[in-house]
């Protein structure tokens, strides 16, 4: 079911009909993990840079060169750790344009989903926010464990970008509480789906396209699990 789920998705990706909504998710995104590098490195700037000036006053010029790059570096750490977060949030945006092309392409005969309201998806996009933030902080504090630190991140993305795009696929045909029951009914197989999203998610690049990818393997997948309800 997920190996299937994860194949259609893959296969629609960069596909015709996906290039309107490849192009606004990607471009968005970009654009949000841009502004969000100059906002910390200003923050830097201003906060840090000075601080160590102060309290080690007379370092030669080198010093300032060589804390400029161990600033830059552990900015980019940080800002690896904050994709997910910020593929969650756009994903929040786009999520419906996905799953209408997925439908209409894939499932042409289903009745088509309702789109969430958008006061809805932003609610909901913001409160999953703080909890990506949340599982994050908890996954950096575990990577100072040797051993489980790559765990950690598979673990807590996998969980928390499973629930959050199963849940808004499942919202387009059923009311929220039933969404939400649905995916704790399939938990194991949501949480396998998004370890996948998770391994997405560490690919350079292709990184920037996750709600793409995630919005359209949990849309195949609500469809399986919907199918295999019928069933029952």
């Amino acid at each position: 079911m997920i190996l299937d789920a994860a194949r259609a998705a893959a296969s629609q990706l960069f596909s015709p009909e996906f290039r309107a909504v490849f192009l606004k998710t990607l471009g968005l995104t970009l654009l949000a993990l841009v502004a969000l590098w100059f906002g910390l490195t200003g923050l830097v700037d201003w906060l840090a840079l000075p601080w160590v000036e102060t309290l080690l006053p007379g370092l030669p010029s080198w010093a300032g060169w060589l804390s400029g790059i161990i600033a830059a570096i552990a900015l980019a750490f940080g800002m690896a750790l904050l994709i997910a977060p910020a593929t969650a949030i756009i994903a929040g945006l786009f999520l419906d344009d996905v799953a209408e092309v997925v439908e209409r392409t894939d499932y042409p005969g289903d009745p088509a989903g309702r789109a969430v309201p958008a006061l809805r998806s932003l609610v909901l996009s913001i409160k999953f926010f703080g909890v990506v933030i949340l599982g994050n902080i908890v996954a950096l504090l575990l990577l100072l464990v040797p051993g489980i630190n790559i765990a950690a991140f598979f673990i807590v993305n996998g969980y928390l970008l499973g629930r959050e795009f199963f849940e808004f696929a499942a919202m387009r045909f059923r009311p929220e509480e039933e969404a939400k029951g649905l995916r704790r009914k399939y938990a194991s197989t949501v949480f396998l789906a998004g370890l996948v999203i998770a391994a997405f998610l560490a690919v350079p690049l292709l990184n920037l396209v996750t709600p793409l990818f995630a919005a359209a393997i949990m849309v195949h997948l609500h469809k399986a699990v919907s199918a295999r309800e019928s069933r029952r």
